[in-house]
């Protein structure tokens, strides 16, 4: 009873918090519950049956296992609970989601029992979530000749887990909330600095925008109870940011449906809205919980009468409301129609078939994307086994196919990649395809809650088809802290067990690894035609295409090897001009995106896969480019090399899984040397001429190309949160690009940050070059703000000593690190010196270190909405300006924005960059894949 007597205690200390008991799901405490159930006499007894039926983790959970072998107990007759009939218990397994319940049952529906086999049989038909194990012991009883697996199987090939739920409501009614106006990130919903609690759901979710917002929604869920409330972004895209599943699942336990009478604080199907749509990621995750999310349209762009767009002073399009979505306006969603309207369900207001496409309208009728992807391939695993066709019980795979039209890089890479597409069958973009996946991210903040994914999904092993996966530690590295103590070696522990590579090893054998998780990926990821998913909207590899994902999605991969998704389509990026040399390449980044909105008034690459042609940059230096197109709201990045530079960067890439190898860091598997051994492969392949680096076909159709001018870039760029910007709706964006002569050389700076993972080796021996520079000049280096430096990886660090440049920085650094002996708590306030940090992401995930409320920061970082880097204090709003290494550097050393002047003279002699554009096509002369 200890256990429980802890349980009791904690329930009683989250009282005082406002919260529900936490859900169970650990062994012995499940253990000690059912104990006290099959005690008639305890005084605990009514309690713990509550605690059993309803707040029981379900799927392959160790509480879950207890729970499904006591139910099999109820079944057989070996016990009798007067609460919980034999009809009970067969319907609490069949809400338990696969592992430990399939388990019980097969072994129930297989064991020749008349009664009791035809019940567990009408459960499992209801079933999608089986694995090999699963489905070869149904395949082993079908060939014996068992009409029990037969009638199994036959359900199984008919898609009758499937046909049998009830249809869509073809009304649905909503009353709408309006979370911010302009982009609504997904730190409004789910903050960084609360990433501790992500797993926690109850808790998680009071974290959600406000107390009073929260307040508000409920207030309105009061005023409608037949309504549900649509969160909504006005004149602006909801979800933008990171790939946050704990964003989504915030909005559904407030505003969704609880997707289970007997599943905790697990709630489905929200409905969110924005007037620019949804961020594709986001989008993504809405699919997952069954939900919906809708392009609401209501502003568009205000025309002349000679239609001409009319523009403001800062030259930006004008809008004009089309209808008005302020909180408390209902609107009727028709899934039949596929249209909006007003609360009459008669006004038209806006088309929202993209919203309901065939297969979302599945994965809200499934009550999620998983159920979907389960029940496919146990359909296809049904129909072969029987040796019968299946029938048509899913919406068909959208094919487009255009003929004599090539292929872009992207179409490409999912051609090659695609799974159950006939042979000869060539897909363009807009085709909705299943694809393999070769590499797999996890990263430490949304890690646990991909275990509990895989959990719930009944997962206990990584697919033998993924090529290799990585669970980070980058996101806690700055703060070894009581949160990440508790919870970090659990999740490294669970995803080892899983069979991924961690950055911590359970068995403390080798050092820890805080590097920041993209970097890595980049690193293992050793084949230029690879599709890779992760847990960040970062993932954005310099090689193969990359996709950002919520958790769930990363569990998806995990278990399964395979994503499924529509070919974006692509925007052709090329280069003209030349570079200056006091350029660098960050520059080129934010000056792409400033250029592109300026011709192209829209963000052409929103949702959109953007094929930069690069050329002969290394895969290190362009994943900034790559890196920084989830900020230009792009789907994902493919990056255009030479063939050499591709096996240079191959080669790179061997070195340093080389160095995890020998670190000890490689598993039973052998992970890491089967990824030598393809790059080995490619890299032939490439020399030999058989297949060259991945490039588009001359004739590829693209949604626009757009050339970026270099000669145009002559003053470092600087991405501007705007935070006073009159206009709302234009603040925290992103799209605010500013040259540093803007800011006069007279913008107080009180902070630099000088990390994350758009920084590279480059970066950080730019900064001892500087300090060098100053030093042979004669001045005294002197910060007079705090210049906070954290480096990408520790393999960058080792480089970096060997080569002499972490010395320099050791000399003028007023902290260092120590791996021995790691902060365990968070910096509150900064010295006017250099601080060397741990490699990680450190400042720019806001989870663990952040500036001082009000500060204005000047970072190399990627995020610069509300609050992340920085908060705001009473008396001034708290700013994170973006830039590159050296405009940092100095911004720290002179306490403000620098002049041109004092910028030329700080870099001159140093290189910041190889960037040249490659002076010849980079396109391919035929379709090949």
């Amino acid at each position: 009873m200890s256990l429980y007597s802890d349980y009791l205690q904690e329930i009683e200390t989250r009282k005082t918090q406002g919260l529900n008991p936490k859900p169970i799901e650990g062994a012995e405490l499940a253990a000690e519950i059912i104990a006290q159930i099959k005690d008639t006499g305890s005084e605990h007894r009514a309690q713990c049956l509550e605690f059993l039926i309803y707040n029981t983790l379900p799927g392959t959970t160790p509480a879950a296992e207890q729970k499904a072998e006591f139910l099999r107990e109820i079944i057989t007759g070996e016990i009798t609970v007067e609460e919980i009939s034999v009809d009970f218990a067969f319907e609490l397994l069949s809400h338990m989601k696969g592992g430990p319940s399939v388990d019980v049952l097969l072994d129930l529906a297989l064991c020749q029992d008349r009664v009791i086999g035809p019940k567990a049989a009408e459960v499992l038909k209801s079933q999608v979530f089986l694995y090999e194990s699963d489905t070869q012991r149904l395949a082993d009883a079908y060939e014996r000749g068992d009409d029990m697996a037969k009638s199994l199987l036959t359900s199984y090939a008919n898609g009758e887990f499937f046909t049998e739920l009830p249809e869509i409501d073809e009304v649905i009614q909503v009353v709408t909330y309006v979370a911010a106006e302009g982009d609504v990130s997904t730190d409004l919903l789910s903050p960084g600095n609360q990433a501790h609690s992500r797993s926690d759901r109850e808790l998680h979710g009071k974290c959600l925008i406000s107390e009073k917002a929260q307040e508000e929604i409920e207030a309105l869920k009061g005023l409608h109870p037949d309504k549900q409330v649509m969160l909504v972004a006005e004149k602006g895209t909801m979800g933008v940011g990171s790939s946050r599943m704990s964003g989504v699942n915030n909005v559904a336990l407030w505003t969704g449906k609880k997707a289970s009478p007997y599943v905790p604080f697990i709630n489905i199907a929200p409905i969110v809205g924005g007037t620019n749509g949804i961020s594709p990621i986001f989008l993504t995750t809405v699919g997952v919980t069954g939900g919906i999310g809708i392009d609401l349209k209501n502003w568009v762009k205000k025309f002349d009468s000679d239609g001409k767009p009319v523009l403001d002073e800062n030259g930006d399009w004008v809008l004009e409301q089309v209808y008005s979505i302020d909180t408390g306006t209902v609107l009727t969603i028709n899934t039949k129609t596929k249209k909006l309207y007003d609360a009459s369900g008669e006004q038209e207001l806006a088309d929202i078939a993209d919203a309901l496409t065939p297969q979302k309208v599945e994965f809200i009728k499934a009550g999620g994307s998983y159920a979907v992807v389960f029940g496919k391939k146990l359909q296809s695993f049904a129909a072969q086994t029987l040796g019968i066709k299946a029938p048509e019980v899913f919406a068909p795979s959208r094919e487009i196919s255009h003929e004599g039209q090539g292929l872009t890089a992207v179409e490409k890479i999912f051609n090659r990649n695609a799974v159950g597409v006939a042979e000869g069958t060539t897909l363009h973009a807009g085709s909705d395809v299943r694809v393999r996946v070769n590499i797999v991210g996890s990263q430490d903040t949304t890690g646990l809650m991909t275990s509990q994914e895989l959990e719930a999904m009944a997962a206990t092993v990584i697919s033998p088809s993924v090529d290799g996966a990585y669970q980070s530690g980058c996101h806690t590295a700055s703060v070894w802290d009581l949160k990440a103590q508790r919870n970090i070696p659990k999740l490294m522990s669970f995803m080892n067990k899983f069979g991924l590579i961690t950055a911590r090893d359970p068995k403390g054998e080798y050092h820890a690894m805080t590097d920041v998780i993209h970097k890595v990926l980049n690193d293992i990821t050793v084949d230029d035609w690879s599709v890779i998913i992760g847990g960040d909207s970062h993932t954005r590899m310099s090689k193969g295409v990359a996709f950002g994902a919520d958790s769930g999605t990363v569990a998806l991969a995990l278990a399964t090897g395979e994503a499924t998704m529509p070919i974006p389509e692509s925007v052709k990026v090329t280069f003209k001009g030349d570079l200056k040399d006091h350029m660098d390449f960050r520059d080129v980044v934010h000056a792409t995106q400033a250029q592109m909105l300026k011709q192209f008034g829209d963000n052409v690459f929103q949702g959109r896969v953007i094929e930069v042609h690069i050329g002969t940059l290394l895969a290190d230096q362009v994943f900034t480019f790559t890196d920084w197109t989830a900020e230009m709201k792009a789907k994902a990045a493919i990056c255009i090399s030479t063939d050499e530079t591709l096996i240079e960067s191959l080669e790179i890439a061997k070195s340093r899984i080389g160095i995890m190898i020998e670190k000890g860091m490689d598993n039973e598997a052998q992970t890491l040397a089967g990824l030598i051994k393809i790059a080995d492969k490619r890299i032939a392949e490439i020399r030999s001429g058989e297949r060259p680096a991945l490039a588009p076909d001359q004739n590829a159709d693209y949604f626009a190309e757009f050339v970026v001018d270099l000669d145009e870039i002559v003053e470092p760029m600087i991405a501007d949160p705007d935070v006073n910007n009159i206009d709302v709706s234009r603040r925290y964006t992103h799209d605010t690009i500013r040259p540093v002569s803007h800011y006069g050389g007279d913008k107080k700076v009180d902070l630099g940050f000088v990390g994350s993972c758009m920084v590279h080796k480059g970066d950080m021996k730019i900064i001892a070059q500087m300090l060098k520079n100053l030093e042979k000049s004669g001045d005294k280096v002197e910060f007079k703000a705090p210049l906070v430096v954290a480096p990408p990886t520790y393999n960058i660090v080792d480089e970096l000593k060997a080569e002499g440049d972490w010395e320099v920085l050791q000399k003028y650094a007023g902290f260092e690190f120590d791996d021995d002996d790691p902060k365990n708590e968070a910096r509150t306030e900064y010295e006017n010196i250099l601080y060397l940090e741990r490699p990680g992401c450190n400042l720019c995930m806001g989870n663990q270190e952040k500036a001082a409320k009000g500060d204005t920061v000047m970072a190399t970082s990627t995020r610069l909405f509300k609050g992340r880097v920085v908060e705001d204090s009473d008396e001034k709003k708290g700013e994170s300006l973006l830039s590159s290494t050296p405009v940092v550097v100095l911004s720290t050393i002179l306490g403000r924005t620098p002049t041109m002047e004092e910028y030329k003279a700080a870099v001159d002699g140093i290189k910041l960059t190889e960037f040249r554009p490659p002076r010849e096509n980079l396109a391919a002369s035929s379709v090949h894949y």
